[in-house]
């Protein structure tokens, strides 16, 4: 983990709320795991906590790297103001990335997001297809509108698109699309809300390499605060529990309470 002031190369809204900004810096550098996250500085002195937003793209021979964010609150919308020429203050990458040891060569393996959850399993694909694995894309959207990125993961392999209105794809949620899929999976990765997360969990119970990330409110995000707790299974106490920010947000199905 290090702290740098990123400069913004780029910025584009790809559909409604949903913003891709490029960023270049030393701390590229750093960035090997999919599945990781920046904790960036909103360039405001009345928002003090920082926002955590997953790296969607690593480019290190260009030293750069991308973030697909939402606008919910004064933090992401000062974001989607920011252009080309523009610093943020990043710490990063943090969290523990997905695991794809023991994937080999024509493993085939399932990569399922909703939402915002999407964004991480872009450079998760990309890694997976450098070592000859085969994904298979399972993509959740409430509607057309909102839908992004759909050619990028085309490019990187199969990919199924479930929309909750119906406006594209299937009509239905992405549980409708894994429950339709005929394949047998190596591994499944996962990132999106807790109800996506859950469901993965149920239909892929008792697989032994089942993926998950978390989303969590976050403060400090290197596991000091306490503040993005998750307890654990068969824990009378209710003490027992896991920081999404630096034990996670990955965690194996089973690992963690949704």
């Amino acid at each position: 983990m290090k702290q740098e002031v990123m400069k913004i190369v780029h910025q584009r809204q790809l559909a409604p709320r949903i913003y891709e900004m490029t960023l270049t810096g030393e701390l590229v550098q750093e960035m090997t795991r999919p599945g990781q996250f920046l904790h960036i500085r909103v360039p405001r002195a009345d928002l003090l906590l920082r926002r955590p937003i997953s790296i969607n793209q690593i480019d290190q021979s260009q030293k750069t790297c991308r973030i697909i964010y939402r606008v919910e609150g004064d933090g992401t919308k000062h974001f989607a103001e920011l252009t080309a020429g523009d610093s943020l203050d990043v710490l990063g990458p943090l969290g523990n990335g997905f695991d794809l040891s023991g994937l080999t060569k024509e493993d085939e393996v399932f990569i399922v997001g909703g939402g915002i959850g999407v964004p991480p399993l872009y450079e998760l694909s990309k890694q997976l297809k450098e070592r000859g694995v085969k994904a298979i894309h399972f993509l959740g959207f409430a509607s057309q509108e909102v839908m992004y990125y759909e050619e990028e993961f085309l490019k990187l392999g199969d990919t199924r698109i479930a929309t909750d209105d119906g406006t594209y794809g299937l009509h239905g949620n992405v549980g409708n699309l894994l429950l339709a899929a005929k394949d047998k999976p190596a591994a499944v990765f996962a990132c999106g809300s807790n109800g996506l997360l859950k469901t993965v969990e149920q239909l892929f119970a008792g697989h032994p390499n089942v993926q998950l990330s978390l989303e969590s409110r976050m403060a400090c995000g290197v596991g000091a605060c306490y503040a993005c707790v998750c307890h654990v299974p068969d824990d009378e106490t209710g003490t027992k529990s896991l920081k999404v920010c630096d034990e996670g947000p990955i965690f194996q199905a089973g690992e963690v309470i949704l």
